[in-house]
């Protein structure tokens, strides 16, 4: 088995936003990331926004692998799927697990296999085991190369891994996001051999730097539902964001460097096992900054957990109301 790489690339922001980048721009960023070893690659069913299709993420990814091709085998793809956008529901039936790796495929025409393949959300009203039992058989018929789970609690992990292995899983881990250390679900993860992807890890942006106001966000953008990005919560995560600012230039590293850095420090540490970052960056300037990996001290890593521990970050961390698709 291959090492893992330092970092991987989440494609939300390529299709999900009112302001989408071009091919031209786009191809260049996922260039960029294969070039410097980013090939954790991470998309979905639902990475749409209106008027384009909640599938519009799987047609850049035809698109991309149309053009090259020679890409397709250096990329693992994890599509998180089984999920009906239009009632904004999880679709986790053995029926729906086929009928949405079918779509999937479909869209995708062969120009890429899907290495892994699970549900964007497990769905509460079904057993995990009817879910998982599902993805095993689309396994065993060789269509996917392995299961992947996402936004998943420790229970739900150690009930999916008995029914087969489980090779990866989402979860948001950032310096903002620190659930998975305490709940128990890095621990189920080490325990079972899960690599842990982590997305959001720059707190979809809010942890660059690069956001200074609530206006440098543009209208109909996606962050503007979620509860950190709330005008009476902006102002307080500002506080986190310029001390990270203020560690990062005293080290000489940008904000993100130091954010990914310090994730990258939990790795095989404790009850953490694999981890690897997936940032979202969408120009191939961003993209090279992040995979340039930053090392930090024993001593760094513990005065960035002191100021994480010290702050208490204000707002939902996805969209308030919406629990029930959180640690599914």
């Amino acid at each position: 088995m291959s090492p893992l790489p330092s970092t991987g690339l989440g494609l939300l922001g390529y299709t999900w936003r009112p302001k989408k980048p071009t091919d031209d721009q786009a191809f260049a960023a996922m260039k960029a990331a294969i070039a410097h070893g980013a090939t954790l690659w991470s998309s979905s069913s639902i990475y749409g926004l209106p008027p384009d299709p909640p599938t519009a993420g799987l047609h850049l990814l035809r698109r991309y692998f149309t053009k090259h091709p020679e890409d397709a085998p250096k990329v693992t793809l994890f599509i998180r799927a089984c999920f009906d956008a239009q009632n904004f529901t999880a679709s986790c039936s053995p029926e729906g697990v086929r009928a949405s790796w079918e779509e999937c495929n479909a869209i995708l025409g062969g120009v890429k296999f899907i290495d892994v393949f699970g549900p964007a959300r497990m769905d509460q009203n079904i057993p995990v085991e009817v879910t998982v039992g599902a993805l095993k058989q689309l396994k065993d018929e060789g269509k996917i190369g392995a299961v992947g789970l996402s936004e998943v609690r420790a229970e739900t992990i150690r009930r999916a891994a008995a029914i087969v292995p489980i090779a990866h899983a989402e979860v948001e881990f950032s310096l903002w996001s620190t659930e998975i250390l305490t709940n128990g679900v890095a621990k189920a993860a080490k325990e079972h051999g899960v690599v842990l992807w982590s997305y959001a890890p720059l707190g979809y942006g809010f942890l660059t730097g690069q956001i200074k106001t609530i206006e440098d966000i543009p209208e109909g953008d996606g962050r503007l539902m979620f509860g950190r990005f709330q005008p009476e919560n902006f102002a307080k995560n500002l506080e986190l964001v310029d001390k990270v600012k203020a560690f990062a230039e005293n080290k000489g590293v940008t904000p993100a460097q130091l954010a990914l850095a310090w994730i990258r420090s939990h790795a095989n540490t404790g009850d953490v096992g694999d981890l690897v970052p997936i940032p979202g960056a969408t120009s191939a300037d961003r993209v090279i900054e992040n995979c340039k990996v930053v090392e930090i001290t024993p001593q760094e890593k513990e005065e960035l957990d002191k100021i994480v521990k010290s702050f208490p970050v204000a707002g939902h961390r996805q969209i308030p109301g919406a629990d029930h698709f959180v640690w599914t």
